[in-house]
């Protein structure tokens, strides 16, 4: 799965314009006042190894022979864990469960700390929840989590553990008046998730507990889903409710495919809306609600599968497709870091989306500015 081609990369022409970001001034209102409690960002920083800075890192679509050839420094490499049965990760390799070993040494030898997508609710299809009230489905569920930890354990190096992406914001949507603890889930049946309940929020408790009885280095993050309600205030209570603040981390999201890939409504593209490609408004909006989240929980902040799309002043996209939030991130770092921000993760959610290999050398520019003068955590 290792390429060995060491040659750089041609260089990708960029199909129209590309108007910059306006750069934030020195003092923009988010970076103003930073909270007491973001200086949990820089302790996570210190326990997995990393400079006491926000953090960058790539995700799924990335090959690590590119990475090599471009030079890239990557802070953290993802990669996913996905499914529950006879094709799930565990038989990706052989023996069962090491490519949770081959995915974390192939991020370690980058000099990135590796994280581990656990994306096991999906198997019985998007939004289908019937699993957690199933013996059958959620026995195999927990013998994947606890391998997954098991073969952290001789990783035996820090790892970062984002658990379930969609999971909690279809909860949400489909628990009783929204409440985790209304929602049955076949938790107690599992020997290592003793003592928690049979519901939604003995979920993440048992993850917790296994991730500190098997992999004490393993720092856990939750995903919450800013659809699965109405406001922002309303997903943090619910992420309080399913006990998703006794994690180390929030993993944050912002769009899974590359702007211009919705604009033109592609095959892998077709979900209805618009405004996919930021301007100004919609990026303090997001700050917003990732301020709203990390001040409710207490927790760092970790955005991950960020899309690498390039700015460009038609929507759509050529070669590669447009979007612009790599540009906000790393032209306006300390805005991440003020509103509790650890790192960001660049990654495609699905085939067909910009990549290192595909972005005319963007995310190569743009990192490489942003670790000569790094924002640091405070």
């Amino acid at each position: 799965m290792d390429a060995s081609s060491s040659a750089a990369p041609a260089p990708v022409p960029v199909a129209s314009p590309a108007p910059a970001v306006t750069p934030a001034p020195a003092t923009s209102p988010q970076a103003a006042t930073v909270a007491a409690s973001t200086s949990r960002a820089a302790a996570l920083a210190r326990q997995i190894g990393r400079p006491a800075r926000l953090l960058v890192g790539l995700g799924s679509g990335n090959p690590e022979a590119s990475v090599q050839a471009q030079g890239l420094r990557p802070d953290v490499v993802d990669a996913y864990l996905v499914g529950v049965g006879p094709d799930a990760w565990p038989t990706w390799s052989s023996p069962a469960g090491s490519y949770v070993n081959l995915v974390a040494e192939r991020a370690d030898r980058q000099g990135a700390v590796p994280m581990l997508t656990l994306y096991q609710m999906a198997s019985n299809g998007d939004g289908n929840l019937a699993g957690i009230a199933d013996a059958t489905f959620m026995a195999g569920y927990w013998a994947n989590v606890r391998l997954m930890f098991q073969r952290l354990a001789m990783f035996d190096k820090p790892v970062l553990v984002n658990v379930e992406p969609d999971f909690w914001g279809y909860v949400e949507r489909q628990a009783p008046d929204g409440d985790p603890a209304r929602m049955p889930a076949r938790v107690s049946i599992d020997a290592d998730c003793a003592g928690q309940p049979d519901n939604v929020t003995g979920i993440a408790g048992c993850v917790l507990q296994m991730a500190r009885k098997y992999a004490p280095k393993a720092a856990i993050g939750f995903p919450p889903s800013d659809w699965g309600a109405g406001t922002p205030a309303e997903v943090a209570a619910f992420a309080l409710k399913a006990g998703l603040q006794h994690g180390d981390f929030l993993v944050m999201q912002t769009l899974d495919r590359d702007a211009g890939c919705f604009e033109v409504r592609a095959a892998e593209c077709s979900r209805a809306g618009t405004g996919w490609y930021w301007d100004d408004a919609a990026y303090a909006a997001h700050l917003a609600l990732a301020r709203n989240w990390h001040d409710a929980t207490g927790l760092p902040l970790v955005w991950w599968q960020t899309p690498l799309g390039v700015p460009a002043s038609t929507p759509g996209g050529t070669d590669h497709w447009r979007d612009n939030r790599m540009q906000y991130f790393l032209t306006r770092p300390q805005d991440l870091v003020a509103v509790g921000g650890l790192g960001v993760v660049f990654g495609a959610g699905a085939a067909g989306q910009t990549t290192i290999d595909t972005d005319g050398g963007q995310y190569k520019r743009l990192s490489e500015a942003y670790l000569a003068a790094p924002a640091p955590l405070p």
